[in-house]
């Protein structure tokens, strides 16, 4: 099952992701311009907002760099980049110091830092002052990193709030939940959802087209 999961980060990271930078960088750049925008003469203002955006992009921009190194053949340092990261969000305010908890949550996981990396993660989701559409992501990704041996019930519940109509991650949670509700015997549950995620005109085909097979994989026999 951990390969299906595998398959469901991949399929956030290239399918989802780059709509939500779109989402996310209009909510915070278009605030400020809307701002300056009805305030007259306050040109001062919007020069200092774009120089404190470009600064927090550069504090991140300098915390990624070990995964970028400048000598060929030498691995990324991801462990250190994680640190930097640690560091950087300590140093931003608002999403800047949300989103590198995301990524350093991230590394941490790949180096098998798994408690460090879900204790980032539930921070992120019960943070009310972060973007929605982040802590949603946040815990998804935690409840992800658990499917396999956490508490498959629990796990299922934690996501119901991101099963509604709408949200950003509905169909990865879909999947999801219905994965850990075929791990929790309630075949029943993973059948409706299965059957909610094939049908989502709005969901990724290959979430579609998984969802189906692993509805008749795991069909009642007749």
């Amino acid at each position: 099952m951990s390969d299906i999961f595998r398959e469901v980060d991949e399929d956030l990271r290239r399918e989802q992701l780059l709509s939500f930078w779109k989402r996310y960088g209009g909510i915070v750049i278009g605030a400020a311009v809307l701002v300056v925008a009805a305030t007259a003469g306050n040109v001062g203002w919007k020069y200092w907002r774009s120089a404190q955006m470009e600064n927090r992009t550069a504090v991140l921009s300098q915390a990624l760099a070990p995964l970028r190194p400048a000598a060929e053949g030498t691995a990324p340092d991801t462990r250190a980049a994680a640190e930097a990261l640690s560091q950087a969000a300590a140093r931003l305010g608002g999403g800047h110091a949300t989103l590198a908890r995301l990524y350093e949550a991230g590394l941490r996981a790949r180096d098998g830092q798994r408690d460090q990396a879900l204790a980032l993660y539930d921070a992120i989701a019960g943070d009310g002052g972060a973007d929605p559409a982040l802590r949603d992501m946040a815990l998804l990704l935690s409840v992800q990193h658990q499917a396999d041996d956490g508490d498959a019930k629990a796990l299922r519940i934690r996501l119901e709030p991101l099963l509604k109509a709408g949200n950003a991650w509905r169909a990865s949670a879909l999947e999801t939940a219905a994965l850990l509700s075929i791990r929790a015997g309630d075949m029943v549950d993973a059948q409706a959802l299965l059957k909610q995620l094939s049908e989502d005109s709005t969901a990724p085909q290959a979430l579609r087209a998984r969802a189906t097979e692993l509805a008749a994989l795991h069909a009642a026999p007749q």
